[in-house]
């Protein structure tokens, strides 16, 4: 398994005010927004990158990962995972924007969106 990235998920409900620091101040450019989520990438090296995303509905009942790993293989790490009894909170999904994931929460509580891109999107 390759660790391509490692990318923190900020809860935030201001997400204007968030790209306005995050490009203004800090010069990172917009790499993705999809309106819920939006990932700031460095100009000079693409792989350090934040995202922040919508806070979500306290009455939702799938928890908010904590940040992103992203992977070259997610079904092989998803295997080791169910092998070692990890508690998977996000069944493996392929999702309509392009990635294929799932979550699973670590020792401490925190929810890793463990995800690869697909090479093409599912038709919805």
């Amino acid at each position: 398994m390759g660790i391509r990235r490692v990318v923190p998920n900020i809860e935030s409900d201001d997400l204007v005010g968030s790209r306005e620091f995050y490009v203004g101040l800090l010069g990172f450019e917009v790499g993705m927004d999809m309106g819920w989520i939006v990932s700031f990438v460095s100009p000079t090296n693409p792989t350090a990158q934040v995202q922040i995303v919508r806070r979500a509905d306290p009455a939702s009942a799938s928890p908010e990962p904590d940040m992103t790993v992203e992977v070259s293989d997610v079904d092989a790490t998803f295997a080791e995972a169910e092998r070692r009894g990890a508690e998977i909170v996000y069944p493996v999904t392929d999702e309509p924007w392009g990635v294929r994931r799932f979550f699973v929460r670590d020792p401490n509580g925190v929810v890793i969106n463990v995800m690869t891109h697909r090479e093409r999107p599912v038709e919805i």
